[in-house]
């Protein structure tokens, strides 16, 4: 499909919430939003968008103030947010499985006005809010809900201000990442950098107003928030809202609510292939489209996809400094491999070396991204975005790629993750997918762990399927077939389950801090050097 770029930026609108009152004019009654057995049609969803505006205001929100959002998907979450942009208020959403101290750290660098807990389908959120002291509300189309007392504004006072780049483009959002420091990082994202993406992801799925999107990726990410919420909106269809992620949630939703494109990360669909496994039936349906991003994609788990669904899988790479799209497969050139497809229209790319000149063609390099789907920075922190934004308006992703001369784009790794063991460099998605290519192995994450003399091991995490009494030892000697010796782990730890967050990101930052323990002292019996 080709988008002409200048004609997809014209018409863009300018804030989010144009998106619903657009469709509430030409299409009112086409629906818009399920949650469970409840619908809304997109006149439903503008009047429930109004009402939440208004409300904003009344509980003392106007311009600028960070409003934070502590729930799972649903109706409510979708009408703040594009309620907030209407009142030109920054959102901050956050996902209610996050710890309680991870959401006060947000809370704090973020110096929320307000905190609005959706504990109508989360006990989370409702556990939150009871410990902070919140209010129940019961309001008109957003149902209940807890709300935090107003944050004073001599509470605000010398607060840190955001970069300036923030202050030449109206702000929608604050996206905080899962960062390996434990500090927090909020990614400022614009109207103008989230309606571009909602643009390009719609046109580059074939979306229509007919299309059925399940929405089970949390809103509170990214993914959630721009791809899948923002684009399936964008272009009139309807999203199917599912607060949490279950094999048996979606095969009810293919068979039940003709779900015609699914979207996910590999992970979902890795456990989507386990519970088949365990006895689980797919039913005949099938969505038109299905896609994998998020998070690298082996290709033993793409294989059996699309045996299972009887097409390709797309595939596709961003970040949240990127919101997030960078590229992605097309619907009319599907790839047998693992490439994460074009880079999309509208945006640019280098591959550069360690003085920032450009790679020859087909070299890895660390990428750099620039285009309008790049953040203007991070909220209250120059200095961060002074190391990722380049002169030129160019974003340093961090990330390891290569390009072939067809313009297919491959991640190899990230800069911060490559594991350089005796020498030789380790990425640590190439020992990933030979783990993953056991019959035994779910999922697999392999990190790096510090020895003497600057040298690094390899340290792999593995979650078996169920059923399967494989050991290390095992997995070692078929890794001896697949890899050189020095690709090789030095050590294999099976754990029951890979630490993950809500969107079935691996979080590796946790498993780096684990890999400084020594497994063979604590006697495990999964484990082997």
């Amino acid at each position: 499909m080709e988008i002409v770029i200048d004609t997809l930026l014209a018409g863009l609108p300018a804030r989010l919430n144009e998106i619903v009152r657009g469709w509430a004019e030409r299409t009112p009654e086409a629906p818009a939003l399920k949650e469970g057995s409840r619908w809304w049609c997109y006149r439903e969803l503008h009047t429930a968008v109004e009402s939440a505006a208004a409300w904003l205001a009344a509980i003392g929100l106007g311009p600028g103030d960070r409003v934070m959002l502590v729930g799972e998907n649903s109706m409510a979450q979708v009408a703040l947010i594009f309620a907030a942009a209407a009142a030109d208020v920054w959102m901050v959403n956050v996902n209610a499985r996050l710890s309680g101290h991870e959401i006060e750290v947000i809370r704090r660098h973020c110096a929320a006005r307000r905190v609005i807990y959706l504990n109508a389908n989360s006990t989370d959120a409702e556990n939150h809010a009871l410990h902070a002291a919140a209010e129940p509300r019961t309001l008109d189309y957003l149902g209940e809900l807890m709300l935090s007392e107003l944050n004073p504004d001599d509470a605000l006072d010398g607060e840190p201000q955001p970069c300036a780049a923030s202050n030449a483009v109206p702000v929608a959002a604050l996206v905080y990442t899962t960062g390996t420091t434990g500090a927090p990082k909020g990614v400022m994202l614009t109207h103008r950098n989230l309606l571009f993406i909602a643009a390009v992801s719609s046109a580059l799925r074939g979306l229509t107003p007919d299309d059925r999107v399940y929405g089970v990726l949390p809103i509170s990410h990214v993914y959630g928030l721009a791809s899948i919420m923002l684009g399936t909106l964008y272009a009139g269809a309807c999203l199917h809202l599912a607060p949490r992620y279950t094999p048996q949630a979606l095969v009810y939703a293919l068979q039940h609510d003709g779900i015609t494109v699914l979207q996910g990360v590999p992970a979902m669909y890795a456990r989507l292939l386990e519970w088949l496994r365990q006895g689980g039936t797919l039913c005949p349906q099938r969505p038109r489209f299905i896609y994998a991003g998020g998070s690298p994609l082996d290709p033993t788990l793409k294989s059996a996809v699309e045996q299972l669904f009887g097409q390709p899988l797309h595939n596709g790479y961003g970040m949240t400094e990127s919101s997030p799209t960078i590229s992605q497969t097309r619907l009319d050139a599907p790839r047998a491999d693992t490439s994460v497809g074009q880079i999309i229209p509208g945006v640019a790319i280098r591959i550069v070396d360690r003085e920032a000149h450009d790679v020859p063609p087909g070299e890895v390099g660390e990428l750099w991204v620039c285009g309008p789907n790049v953040t203007p920075g991070y909220y209250a922190d120059p200095e961060l975005t002074a190391r990722t934004l380049m002169p030129g308006g160019w974003l340093n992703t961090g990330d390891l790629a290569r390009q072939e001369p067809d313009g297919a784009l491959f991640i190899v790794g990230r800069t911060k993750e490559l594991i350089i063991h005796s020498g030789f460099n380790v990425y640590p998605v190439e020992v990933e997918a030979a783990l993953n290519s056991h019959p035994a192995v779910t999922q697999s994450a392999v990190v790096g762990r510090q020895v003497a003399d600057g040298n690094e091991e390899v340290l792999a995490f593995v979650e078996l399927a169920a059923g399967y009494a494989v050991d290390a030892a095992e997995l070692r000697t078929y890794l001896a077939d697949l890899l050189a010796p020095y690709k090789c782990p030095s050590e294999i730890v099976i754990l029951a389950a890979l630490p993950a967050a809500a969107t079935g990101k691996i979080l590796k930052g946790r498993l780096k801090q684990q890999a400084q323990w020594d497994y063979a002292a604590l006697n495990l019996p999964n484990t082997i050097r």
